[in-house]
């Protein structure tokens, strides 16, 4: 029996308490801010045809950020991490988990704005750290441009 068998036959997977926010149930009746639903995603071509058709755009070394505002809607994000600029599969992976972590951290303070994130050349080469803190700078330009109204 291998040692992942005998843990899980033995309970002691079940014994590890879990954060209330990492299983998406926040018992105390607050709105889970840190996950990311299906609402919360840009889903068809429509969606990101309004984005690419209207926005600000927001960049630097890593990302681009076009941001539409739509009071009617809530916060929404679409992906368009292209293949050109990161060619491994690994590297577009790491790209889209960082840039859908700072979403879902930022999501609360963005409120009506639809967001479509891509890479730039250099983020397929960054470490995580290094994009994470990019990205956190521009939701940071993005809140504070928005929120001033």
């Amino acid at each position: 029996m291998s040692g992942a068998d005998s843990a899980a036959k033995s309970g002691a997977a079940s014994q590890t308490p879990q954060h209330p926010e990492a299983t998406g149930n926040a018992s105390d009746g607050r709105i889970n801010t840190v996950s990311f639903p299906r609402s919360a995603r840009l889903l068809t071509g429509a969606d990101y045809s309004c984005v690419f058709k209207k926005n600000q755009r927001f960049s630097d070394r890593y990302w681009t950020i076009l941001v539409r505002e739509d009071p009617t809607q809530s916060s929404k994000l679409g992906l368009a991490i292209a293949k050109k600029r990161a060619k491994r599969a690994v590297d577009r992976n790491k790209i889209k988990r960082v840039a859908r972590e700072s979403y879902r951290h930022h999501r609360g303070e963005m409120d009506g704005l639809q967001l479509v994130v891509m890479n730039r050349d250099a983020a397929a080469a960054e470490p995580v750290a290094g994009l994470r803190r990019s990205i956190d700078s521009l939701c940071r330009k993005i809140i504070s441009k928005y929120r001033r109204k």
